[in-house]
């Protein structure tokens, strides 16, 4: 008997509205042969299900699912992996992959944007590589290109450094680290926060820096209610701006 063809692995963007009030048109935000491509598929790796077919079920509305939303078949990636992320290479997918190795397609979600960017994911790619699985990446936004473009900053030479620290002297000492690199180095440098925290970290952000140093924070990116200021940390002290603790923000900062 033939051994059935491999499926393929698929990475689905998802719209950058998640936690957020309100929601853009999947239309607006992602190709609709992304969103046919991800309506054809029916069995999906991501973080959480409830959100998961949250998702489906929006793009249900635009392009029918080949299987119904009781009938997808839907696995979790461990809550560890939530946590401690899974881009160091200590977790193992490849049992997550078994649809495919079955010959079904794959689809692997995050909750918003591109999943193994800024988010977990990156271990399942490299299960699927590992068991000789296509990876297909398909396209649909992703924040961390979507700020940079949009800030002014160099976008020739950049680094995205994940989280800061939460404990107020270590968050210092890391953003005096990421400005003095930045400065002498000329590479953008950018991070992210939980939303509740944005107010926290700019706060923080307009204290620690130097007076030139520039300072890009984008928020609600793809949103009706989307902002993006690029000033000088001297501006941002002279005109503060109040940050919505519901909506996720990429800050940026260099020359």
């Amino acid at each position: 008997m033939s051994t059935p063809a491999l499926g393929k692995l698929y990475l689905v963007p998802a719209p950058l509205d998640f936690g957020c009030d309100e929601q853009a048109p999947l239309e607006d935000a992602l190709p609709r042969g992304t969103l046919a491509t991800a309506a054809g598929i029916t069995h999906w790796i991501c973080e959480n299900a409830k959100s998961a077919r949250a998702y489906l079920k929006r793009i249900d509305a635009v392009c029918p699912l080949a299987a119904p939303l009781q009938s997808q078949q839907i696995q979790e990636l461990p809550r560890e992996v939530h946590k401690k992320g899974d881009h160091a290479g200590q977790f193992d997918a490849r049992p997550l992959l078994a649809p495919a190795l079955a010959g079904h397609d794959v689809g692997l979600l995050s909750e918003a944007g591109m999943p193994a960017v800024a988010d977990p994911g990156s271990s399942v790619a490299r299960a699927a590589h590992e068991l000789g699985i296509v990876v297909v990446p398909l396209t649909g936004p992703v924040s961390l290109l979507l700020a940079l473009a949009a800030s002014g900053l160099n976008g020739q030479n950049f680094a995205f450094v994940g989280y800061l620290p939460q404990d107020a002297d270590a968050r210092t000492q890391r953003i005096r680290e990421l400005e003095s690199l930045a400065l002498r180095t000329g590479q953008t440098q950018l991070f992210i926060e939980t939303p509740y925290r944005n107010a926290a970290l700019l706060q923080a952000l307009t204290q620690t820096l130097q007076h030139n140093t520039r300072l890009a924070v984008a928020r609600g990116l793809t949103l009706a209610s989307s902002s993006v200021r690029s000033d000088t940390v001297k501006a941002w002290r002279a005109r503060p701006m109040a940050t919505d603790g519901r909506a996720p923000a990429v800050f940026a900062i260099g020359r």
